[in-house]
Protein backbone atom coordinates (compact mmCIF):
# COMPACT_ATOMS: atom_id res chain seq x y z
CA UNK A 1 0.00 0.00 0.00
CA UNK A 2 1.57 3.07 -0.84
CA UNK A 3 0.89 6.55 1.27
CA UNK A 4 0.67 10.07 0.93
CA UNK A 5 2.16 10.48 4.39
CA UNK A 6 5.96 10.88 4.04
CA UNK A 7 6.96 11.07 7.68
CA UNK A 8 8.03 7.34 8.47
CA UNK A 9 9.98 6.47 10.84
CA UNK A 10 10.79 2.26 12.07
CA UNK A 11 10.75 1.49 15.39
CA UNK A 12 10.08 -1.11 17.93
CA UNK A 13 7.16 -0.47 20.38
CA UNK A 14 8.70 -0.54 24.20
CA UNK A 15 5.87 0.25 26.78
CA UNK A 16 1.74 0.19 26.22
CA UNK A 17 -0.49 2.01 28.35
CA UNK A 18 -3.95 1.22 27.46
CA UNK A 19 -6.94 2.59 29.02
CA UNK A 20 -10.96 1.77 27.92
CA UNK A 21 -10.68 3.77 24.59
CA UNK A 22 -7.24 4.56 24.01
CA UNK A 23 -3.67 3.82 25.03
CA UNK A 24 -0.44 5.29 24.51
CA UNK A 25 1.93 3.37 22.56
CA UNK A 26 5.49 3.97 23.28
CA UNK A 27 8.19 3.25 20.32
CA UNK A 28 11.76 3.56 20.39
CA UNK A 29 13.13 4.80 16.72
CA UNK A 30 16.02 3.56 15.03
CA UNK A 31 18.55 6.38 16.61
CA UNK A 32 17.36 5.48 20.40
CA UNK A 33 14.48 8.30 20.46
CA UNK A 34 11.29 7.68 21.93
CA UNK A 35 7.64 8.59 20.32
CA UNK A 36 4.51 7.82 21.72
CA UNK A 37 1.43 7.57 19.80
CA UNK A 38 -2.02 8.01 20.90
CA UNK A 39 -4.24 5.16 19.68
CA UNK A 40 -7.48 3.80 20.01
CA UNK A 41 -7.42 0.09 22.32
CA UNK A 42 -9.32 -1.49 18.96
CA UNK A 43 -5.91 -0.32 16.73
CA UNK A 44 -4.03 -1.81 19.35
CA UNK A 45 -5.52 -5.28 19.19
CA UNK A 46 -6.22 -4.96 15.52
CA UNK A 47 -2.55 -4.48 14.84
CA UNK A 48 -1.69 -7.01 17.15
CA UNK A 49 0.92 -4.48 19.04
CA UNK A 50 3.10 -5.80 22.19
CA UNK A 51 6.40 -4.76 23.78
CA UNK A 52 9.10 -6.06 20.91
CA UNK A 53 6.24 -5.68 17.73
CA UNK A 54 8.26 -3.83 15.15
CA UNK A 55 6.30 -0.61 13.82
CA UNK A 56 6.64 2.29 11.09
CA UNK A 57 5.80 5.66 13.13
CA UNK A 58 3.25 7.86 10.45
CA UNK A 59 2.97 11.24 10.83
CA UNK A 60 1.88 13.76 8.47
CA UNK A 61 4.53 16.78 7.57
CA UNK A 62 1.71 18.89 8.11
CA UNK A 63 1.73 17.79 12.02
CA UNK A 64 5.33 18.63 12.63
CA UNK A 65 5.88 21.66 13.86
CA UNK A 66 9.39 23.33 14.28
CA UNK A 67 11.24 24.97 16.95
CA UNK A 68 14.72 26.73 17.18
CA UNK A 69 15.53 24.70 20.77
CA UNK A 70 13.92 21.94 23.39
CA UNK A 71 11.00 23.45 24.06
CA UNK A 72 9.49 23.66 28.18
CA UNK A 73 6.37 24.43 29.69
CA UNK A 74 4.59 22.39 26.78
CA UNK A 75 2.05 19.33 26.50
CA UNK A 76 3.96 18.15 23.62
CA UNK A 77 6.22 15.12 25.04
CA UNK A 78 7.72 13.87 21.36
CA UNK A 79 10.20 16.26 20.77
CA UNK A 80 12.69 14.93 18.48
CA UNK A 81 16.18 16.96 18.08
CA UNK A 82 17.50 17.36 14.03
CA UNK A 83 19.43 19.35 11.51
CA UNK A 84 18.24 20.96 8.55
CA UNK A 85 19.11 19.20 5.21
CA UNK A 86 16.85 21.07 2.90
CA UNK A 87 14.10 24.14 2.83
CA UNK A 88 11.41 24.13 -0.55
CA UNK A 89 9.76 27.72 -0.01
CA UNK A 90 6.64 28.50 -2.00
CA UNK A 91 4.54 31.73 -2.07
CA UNK A 92 2.66 31.04 1.54
CA UNK A 93 4.36 27.50 2.65
CA UNK A 94 7.76 26.44 3.58
CA UNK A 95 8.80 22.69 3.25
CA UNK A 96 12.03 22.24 5.83
CA UNK A 97 13.69 18.38 5.97
CA UNK A 98 15.48 17.87 8.38
CA UNK A 99 17.88 14.50 9.71
CA UNK A 100 17.02 12.97 12.87
CA UNK A 101 18.47 9.99 14.82
CA UNK A 102 17.06 7.15 12.90
CA UNK A 103 15.49 8.97 9.91
CA UNK A 104 14.33 11.87 8.26
CA UNK A 105 11.22 14.03 9.07
CA UNK A 106 9.23 16.68 6.62
CA UNK A 107 7.31 19.93 8.42
CA UNK A 108 5.12 21.73 6.29
CA UNK A 109 5.12 25.48 8.10
CA UNK A 110 4.31 28.83 6.57
CA UNK A 111 7.31 30.49 4.98
CA UNK A 112 6.58 33.67 7.07
CA UNK A 113 7.07 31.19 10.25
CA UNK A 114 10.57 29.74 8.43
CA UNK A 115 11.67 33.38 7.64
CA UNK A 116 10.20 34.30 11.28
CA UNK A 117 12.75 31.66 12.98
CA UNK A 118 15.49 32.23 10.50
CA UNK A 119 15.66 28.36 9.69
CA UNK A 120 18.84 27.25 7.15
CA UNK A 121 20.51 24.35 6.17
CA UNK A 122 22.22 23.13 8.93
CA UNK A 123 20.88 24.81 11.50
CA UNK A 124 19.60 22.41 14.39
CA UNK A 125 15.92 21.93 14.96
CA UNK A 126 13.25 20.27 17.54
CA UNK A 127 10.81 18.78 15.95
CA UNK A 128 7.77 18.89 18.00
CA UNK A 129 4.49 16.25 17.44
CA UNK A 130 1.70 15.67 19.35
CA UNK A 131 1.43 11.94 20.28
CA UNK A 132 -2.36 12.30 19.23
CA UNK A 133 -1.04 12.76 15.74
CA UNK A 134 0.80 9.65 15.30
CA UNK A 135 -0.26 6.94 13.61
CA UNK A 136 1.35 3.33 13.85
CA UNK A 137 1.69 0.62 11.21
CA UNK A 138 2.51 -2.66 11.41
CA UNK A 139 5.53 -4.16 9.71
Amino acid sequence: MSLSIRNQLPGTVTDITSGEVMAAVRVRLGGGQDITAAITADAVRDLGLTEGSAVRALVKSTEVALATGPVQGISIRNQLPGTIMDIVTGGAMAGVRLRVDGGELTAAITKEAATGLGLAVGLPVVALIKSTEVSLAGE
